[in-house]
């Protein structure tokens, strides 16, 4: 009887003995978030930058999940100053899905977790999420996911004097530098942030 073929005792690549020294599972990801994926998973192996932990403010990677049926709250129009108006009232304007008010693309965003303080100038916390979208072309002012040498961090996007691009953050205490983009450096805008959210409980 032949040996070949079937599953042999001892056989495949010993376990933990991968590119992260652990073991491994298999899960399903959409296609269209694969490139993002890996380049977290690289980040996350290779901390080489130099980047202090407050400039790499960026956490958790999301992929929005979207239900086929949408979730439409009421919006209302006029301001509140106490209590809260009923919807038996004639202030509900129209009903707004909150999937389709953070997300223009759906199959080229995904949510960030914030932290760190570096960008608090901005409204962006510690725990906040963040919309980012690949799929928008980037522009002096916007605020954006950036790859720095296989690191990710969230800032608003400037250029130099000399044209360089450079990263700012947005923190008036004065305790984080701008990111200068050398010619060594390795750097790619991976998004530009759309949007954020957070719970107050």
């Amino acid at each position: 009887m032949s040996n070949r073929g079937g599953k042999r005792e001892n056989a495949g690549r010993p376990r933990g003995q991968g590119k992260f020294g652990e073991p491994t599972i298999a899960i399903r990801i959409p296609q269209s978030q694969g490139a993002t994926i890996k380049m977290f998973l690289d980040a996350y192996q290779n901390k080489r930058t130099g980047l202090n932990e407050e400039a790499t403010n960026v956490d958790e990677f999301f992929t929005p999940s979207i239900s086929d049926q949408p979730t439409r709250l009421p919006l209302f129009t006029t301001k509140v100053a106490a209590g809260f108006p009923s919807p038996a009232d004639d202030y509900v304007e129209k009903r707004l899905d909150i999937s389709e008010f953070l997300i223009d693309h759906a199959a080229s965003t995904f949510f960030v977790t914030i932290k760190g303080e570096s960008m608090i100038d901005v409204g962006l916390l510690p725990g906040d999420k963040v919309v980012v979208d690949r799929s928008k072309t980037p522009g002096i002012g916007n605020i954006v996911l950036a790859v720095v040498d296989r690191e990710f961090t969230i800032k608003i996007f400037d250029r130099s004097t000399s044209g360089r691009p450079r990263l700012l953050p947005a923190n008036s205490s004065g305790a984080y530098l701008p990111i200068e983009i050398a010619e060594d450096m390795q750097f790619e805008i991976f998004g530009v942030v759309t949007g954020s959210f957070r719970r107050f409980e």
